[in-house]
């Protein structure tokens, strides 16, 4: 049998598609580094030379998603037209949609998985900011929101509306969550100097 030699990059990105297959597949409590190791028929000391644990593997399928997410909002952002707030309206909606990786990040609510849980949320509001904060920016300009901080404040708000709906992270009763969210407008509209009731769409989105 001849051994197929690959360049690093290229061996560890197979790893992390085969794994990211697997969990999609069978779950991640389901999967074995030993699957992934089958599903690509390398040998033990491959895998664990680019992955120490399968949490590990976990956290750069993660971070793999998270990449995937952002070519995607960029590519929408690009398309959507309007003034900033029809804009930041069609942003929002579209990245509400669940995406086809959610068996991944059902296995994240666990209590057990909080850490890994609480880095995807944090790698999405890194990567997310930047866009938001080029709609708060377009906002200004049109004189519909002021503020002097756009960076900053699309973190806020993605902090927020992450955080505070994430049921893997606060055990809302349902009346609690149905509260926070019916809040979500006008702190958005403060947050931003937006007109009342310019954010109401949020109630459609998150309810």
């Amino acid at each position: 049998m001849v051994r197929t030699v690959k360049e690093p990059a290229e061996r560890r990105s197979e790893i992390i598609d085969a794994a990211c297959r697997l969990f999609l597949e069978k779950g991640y409590d389901n999967t074995t580094m030993t699957d992934v190791m089958k599903r690509l028929q390398i040998a033990k000391g491959t895998i664990y030379h680019y992955f120490d644990s399968k949490q590990e593997l976990l956290f750069a399928v993660i971070d793999r998603m998270t990449e995937e997410q952002l070519a995607i909002q960029q590519n929408l952002l690009e398309k959507t037209a309007g003034t900033a707030l029809e804009r930041f309206e069609q942003f929002v909606i579209a990245g509400s949609r669940q995406s086809d990786h959610e068996t991944i990040v059902e296995h994240l609510h666990k209590p057990a998985n909080a850490g890994m849980h609480m880095h995807m949320l944090a790698r999405h509001i890194t990567i997310q900011a930047p866009l938001y904060a080029e709609l708060i920016e377009q906002g200004c300009r049109e004189g519909i929101f002021t503020t002097d901080s756009p960076r900053e404040q699309a973190e806020f708000f993605l902090a927020g509306i992450q955080f505070l709906t994430d049921m893997g992270i606060y055990p809302w009763s349902e009346a609690q969550l149905q509260r926070r969210i019916a809040a979500f407008p006008q702190m958005v509209e403060r947050l931003l100097g937006a007109s009342p009731g310019s954010f109401n769409f949020l109630l459609k989105v998150f309810s």
